[in-house]
């Protein structure tokens, strides 16, 4: 699995457009989900075009889960990702945008940069509560990245993830808090 997102990431994707390699992408987080075991369920209809999704974030897994159910999702990201081997190629390869979160200031110019992807009908998804939680309950919100949907007019779209396994509502086996 590891070797194929290397071949993609560094092969295949520089000759996709846009499109393409986040079809790839999209390819890509389904099949490493099924490998794990992982079913996508999706309740509810998702908001086609230019929308801002406010997810919460419990796991290392939600951005495959996203990807693999709204694969036009363009992520913001905490800019380390950018520089590792084979999440950063991916990501840049969705098209991620990364923020220095130990700049404030970083924030501004990523709000920009979301409502100009917002601007040419992208989805962007983001967790406002800035870290991972283990899925109980909603931590405090980051509303900084919010602003690029009151500036554009865009819908924000709640989305809710939740881990379960048989005979337990909420699994502890797929948070990641850190």
């Amino acid at each position: 699995m590891v070797a194929r997102g290397l071949w993609l990431a560094g092969l295949v994707m520089p000759r996709r457009d846009a499109a393409g390699r986040r079809a790839i992408v999209q390819a890509w987080s389904v099949q490493m989900l099924r490998r794990l075991g992982v079913q996508v369920r999706v309740s509810g209809t998702a908001h086609c075009g230019a929308v801002l999704m406010a997810a919460n974030h419990v796991s290392w897994l939600d951005i495959p889960a996203l990807h693999a159910s709204a694969p036009q999702a363009r992520f913001v990201s905490k800019s380390a990702i950018a520089h590792w081997p084979l999440l950063g190629r991916l990501a840049h390869a969705g098209g991620t945008l990364f923020i220095e979160r130990e700049r404030k200031r970083d924030a501004l110019r990523v709000v920009h940069e979301v409502a100009d992807a917002l601007r040419q009908a992208d989805a962007v998804a983001v967790f406002p509560e800035g870290t991972t939680g283990s899925g109980d309950a909603v931590l405090p919100f980051h509303a900084n990245l919010l602003q690029a949907a009151i500036t554009t007019a865009t819908a924000v779209q709640p989305v809710v993830l939740r881990y379960s396994e048989p005979g337990h509502s909420v699994s502890i086996a797929a948070q990641y808090t850190g």
